[in-house]
């Protein structure tokens, strides 16, 4: 916690217990201290990777499926066009689904054909 962010650890220490110097207490017992955090503390929500605490995330994505709910009843929602954006997508930096690959094979003899191919090292999926 200390080498990602020793400042977020600090102000959480002395928010939750009134902690202004955890390097004057015994390892075991900051270490304690620090693993006794709530989980929407700063250093916790980093160590995690979120942006928001949890109820945040959370009223993000209602008001997406409430804004959903919204344009579905318009003309456009039932033209299927002009769907509103996710806010929840936007605040959280997440990108598009990478299109999937999906291949069949019109008999077992040309999937065991593309499985020795894989298997040495011939086959790179999008022939």
């Amino acid at each position: 916690m200390t080498t990602t962010d020793e400042d977020a650890l600090i102000c959480d220490l002395a928010e939750t217990y009134h902690v202004y110097d955890y390097r004057a207490l015994p390892p075991h017992r900051a270490a304690a201290l620090a693993c006794g955090l709530r989980e929407d503390s700063r250093i916790k929500q980093q160590l995690a990777g979120r942006y928001y605490p949890p109820a945040s995330e959370l009223l993000l994505l209602l008001y997406d499926r409430v804004n959903w709910l919204r344009w579905a009843r318009t003309r456009d929602g039932a033209k299927g066009e002009n769907c509103p954006e996710s806010l929840y997508a936007k605040c959280m930096n997440l990108k598009e689904e990478p299109e999937s690959f999906v291949e069949s094979f019109d008999s077992g003899d040309a999937f065991e054909a593309a499985k020795q191919r894989i298997k040495r090292g011939e086959y790179n999926g999008r022939e």
